[in-house]
């Protein structure tokens, strides 16, 4: 893993095109409802945890990476968007969509607030996780 010495996101591959930024993850969610934070505070304490993650801001998304990029959680509105990859589509209604792009599925699911953080959304963050490890 490398870590630009600018804006201090990790990645894959050394010196690895990026375009630095000048924000934080406050800044992504500067105005949006407080419901949005807290959610978002429960999956970073818990992803957090799991080895070898690590978290930076990008442009209006936050990414969590391992050995690369594996979460992007996007503030919206009223809602945040968690996207994940994946080899094959995970089978569950709590995705909003499964699009394939770039050879992996993006799972996107939708989070409104941090009582919907469950172990079964946990258990489907991890396999995202752990796909990104191979």
């Amino acid at each position: 893993m490398w870590k630009c010495p600018k804006c201090n996101r990790m990645f894959k591959t050394t010196n690895q095109s990026h375009s630095c930024l000048e924000t934080t993850i406050d800044d992504i969610f500067l105005d949006r409802p407080i419901e949005l934070v807290l959610a978002f505070d429960r999956i970073m304490t818990t992803v957090l945890e799991w080895e070898n993650c690590t978290v930076g801001a990008a442009k209006k998304a936050v990414v969590f990476t391992s050995k690369k990029a594996w979460l992007i959680v996007r503030p919206m509105s009223k809602e945040l968007d968690l996207k994940f990859y994946y080899d094959e589509p995970i089978d569950s209604p709590l995705f909003k969509k499964i699009p394939f792009l770039m050879g992996k599925y993006n799972h996107h699911l939708r989070i409104r607030h941090e009582d919907e953080v469950t172990p079964e959304i946990i258990g489907l963050l991890r396999q995202g996780y752990l796909f990104s490890l191979k």
